[in-house]
């Protein structure tokens, strides 16, 4: 069923979902996108490669029931930033919400993003802080806050990621004026982000939390070890290759980013749970 659009300019959610993701979570971020107090007008699956039955099963039933989703499969599994790109392709409408497949948007978030996006014409991309959780959403074990405004999220975005992937919600124009997502091994938003900003994208975070972000063990072990480390540093050469941060800042980068890949998982969870989200 269509919903009505009593308010709100026509919108797209895009999300990507892969065999090795659990239904029962697709489920829960499929409910929330569903349930909100300003649904989209249409919703964009990409089925990145082959899933498994019970994936399958779980997007057939949403498919039967929400008209607006649209459900795009690839052949091959190609990683989340080819996923995104040809999502693009298909999304209708120039204001674009991304989701993730095992996070949770609260019930406002819609509502509250689209509507910042009509009034602030300016703005190319708009994120939020995030509510991290381990189980249950009742069990929130931090906050991920970012910067507000663009002169100080340009300046964070040199340290450290300046946008909460799960949150944002972009306009397409920007996003393909700036070269669009590419394939960057676990930085895809990053290396988009930073992209955009050099084209002269206008950015802006939302000072409270619109997102249930799902955490585990296994969120803070896929963070340690040598591709993420190798993927990292070709990222920070690119920023500095692009003059967007100096060498002494790309070796600082560097020097911390090895520390935090190479120490045992307990200390990376301690470490982002403290320091890294303060």
């Amino acid at each position: 069923m269509q919903p009505i659009r009593e308010k709100g300019m026509d919108f797209s959610v895009l999300t990507s979902v892969y065999k090795k993701e659990q239904p029962q979570y697709l489920q829960e971020s499929l409910d929330s996108i569903f349930r909100q107090t300003l649904p989209p007008t249409e919703v964009v699956m990409v089925c990145d490669g082959p899933l498994t039955d019970e994936l399958d099963q779980v997007i057939e039933r949403y498919a039967q029931q929400h008209a607006e989703m649209k459900v795009i499969r690839l052949p091959q599994n190609g990683g989340l930033g080819n996923a995104l790109r040809e999502g693009i392709k298909h999304c209708k409408y120039e204001v674009i919400a991304r989701m993730d497949t095992d996070d949770i948007s609260m019930p406002d978030r819609f509502e509250t993003q689209i509507k910042y996006m009509e009034e602030h014409p300016e703005t190319d991309v708009l994120g939020s802080w995030i509510d991290e959780f381990i189980g249950s959403p009742s069990n929130i074990v931090s906050t991920r806050k970012l910067p507000e405004h663009h002169d100080k999220i340009r300046e964070f975005a040199k340290k450290r990621n300046p946008i909460n992937h799960p949150t944002v919600v972009f306009r397409r124009t920007a996003v393909e004026k700036a070269g669009n997502y590419r394939h960057f091994l676990l930085f895809e938003d990053y290396d988009l982000w930073v992209r955009m900003i050099l084209n002269g994208a206008r950015f802006h975070n939302i000072q409270r939390s619109l997102l249930y972000f799902r955490m585990s063990n296994d969120f803070f072990y896929r963070r340690g070890g040598q591709s993420y480390l190798h993927s990292e540093i070709e990222l920070q050469r690119l920023f500095h290759q692009s003059h967007f941060i100096t060498w002494g800042r790309m070796v600082k980068n560097i020097l911390i980013r090895t520390t935090m890949r190479w120490i045992p998982n307990t200390w990376r969870q301690k470490a982002y749970l403290s320091f890294l989200r303060r």
